[in-house]
């Protein structure tokens, strides 16, 4: 059997991801640094926009 990976993250998997802070996490997303949506009460980030705010913040430091 085959394991799709995901396409979108919860919030936690993204504080593990990123080693973030909840409330950093939200921040992220209040300040549209990182891409989110709402599904039913639960806020979703695709995995393309967590990989856009990584490369965004690499490029920051070169």
């Amino acid at each position: 059997m085959t394991t799709i990976p995901p396409v979108a993250l919860q919030v936690p998997e993204v504080m593990e991801a990123l080693r973030l802070s909840r409330s950093k996490v939200y921040d992220l997303i209040r300040t549209k640094k990182l891409g989110s949506f709402k599904e039913g009460g639960s806020r979703r980030i695709p995995v393309t926009a967590l990989h856009d705010y990584v490369r965004t913040k690499m490029e920051e430091a070169a």
